[in-house]
């Protein structure tokens, strides 16, 4: 029986899943388990839960206002387990519960792997600028290794729908932002007007069948010894455009200049962190596909990056966030969109049809 008040551990009953958990791998954990919180609900949950001697990792949706296509917790057991044994590091699955009795909420349990997820710049400044350096080429190394594996030969041919997937993209994201808008964001419909226009005149293929983690950037990744030991936090992974992933990371990492203040992710401050030019070529190289112009995939991961970022707002004012951290998450929702239109200026201009 589970030794801690599952109150003590919002969103995971220890007893419940100690039961759970025995019956689908019998004598992986002992009985007597106890658990604390590792990521407190910017995305989902994530646990520790050990036994003492063994500790493996759980992940739930969280808690409160969730949006109907976002955590897709069997999804992200899906992926993870198709990616053993590729060239892209990954943690050990264990076991997927898409039972919502057992925790009130899909789940799955994996390994837990030891490695630092770099968020904040005071982090990385210990390691040197070479070493900053190092760590942020291979995490564009091992994007650019996901990126060339073939789905078929992993058994993700079905996991999405490459035809059409920015078009796609551009409408799941307005709808995001209707499910989570909690103010007037007059930026936000411009944007989208402008990508809608974008992806309609698009003449380029957008149907490459590449596997998209969705959420890339460092602290995604757990290094150890410099190394990418496993990419994490893959709920948003799909079948779809690579170059998304790429322009995502590096919106991610230009939004300690966009919102100054608005975030802790200030890991690309730190000294010896490469350029945003230096990336991409190291990810040409990495990957051997030439990059084309990305104004319309730049705009399209400012807008999904402000539509999470309200969508933690908004739950956040909804109490159904854990720990600290969630009070200033949505002031970097407006400057992300204003972001947005300024990178997508010439698009504006070779679609005709949009004015600010």
């Amino acid at each position: 029986m589970a030794s801690s008040d599952p109150g003590t551990v919002p969103g995971l009953d220890l007893k419940r899943f100690s039961a759970w958990y025995g019956r689908r791998c019998p004598g992986d954990l002992g009985g007597d388990l106890t658990a604390r919180v590792v990521s407190g609900g910017k995305s989902n949950l994530t646990y520790a839960v050990s036994d003492g001697t063994t500790t493996r990792i759980v992940r739930r949706p969280p808690l409160g206002h969730v949006q109907a296509t976002a955590h897709d917790m069997a999804r992200e057991f899906t992926v993870i387990s198709a990616l053993a044994g590729t060239a892209v590091p990954v943690p050990r699955t264990f076991a997927l519960c898409q039972d919502g009795t057992v925790l009130g909420a899909p789940f799955y349990v994996m390994e837990q792997v030891t490695g630092t997820a770099y968020r904040r710049r005071e982090q990385l400044e210990p390691l040197g600028p070479e070493r900053t350096r190092r760590v942020a080429l291979e995490m564009i190394g091992v994007l650019a290794e996901l990126h060339t594996v073939a789905p078929a030969t992993v058994g993700l041919s079905g996991f999405g729908r490459p035809a059409g997937f920015l078009a796609r993209q551009v409408r799941r994201w307005g709808r995001q932002l209707e499910g989570s808008r909690t103010r007037d964001l007059p930026d936000a419909d411009t944007l989208l007007r402008r990508l809608q226009a974008g992806v309609s005149a698009r003449v380029a293929d957008d149907d490459v069948a590449a596997i998209v983690h969705g959420d890339y950037r460092l602290d995604n990744v757990l290094v150890r010894d410099d190394r990418v030991a496993a990419v994490i936090d893959w709920e948003m992974a799909t079948l779809g455009d690579p170059l998304t992933d790429l322009a995502l990371l590096l919106v991610y990492d230009r939004l300690p200049w966009i919102s100054q203040g608005a975030s802790d992710a200030t890991a690309s401050l730190a000294p010896g962190y490469p350029s945003a030019e230096e990336q991409l070529g190291h990810y040409e190289l990495s990957s051997g596909r030439r990059l084309g112009d990305l104004e319309l995939h730049l705009g399209l991961a400012h807008l999904k990056l402000a539509v999470i970022l309200e969508g933690i707002h908004y739950r956040h004012l909804q109490g159904g966030t854990v720990g600290g951290g969630f009070d200033t998450v949505g002031d970097a929702v407006e400057p992300l969109l204003t972001a947005g239109l300024v990178a997508t200026r010439s698009l504006e201009r070779k679609t005709f049809g949009l004015r600010d």
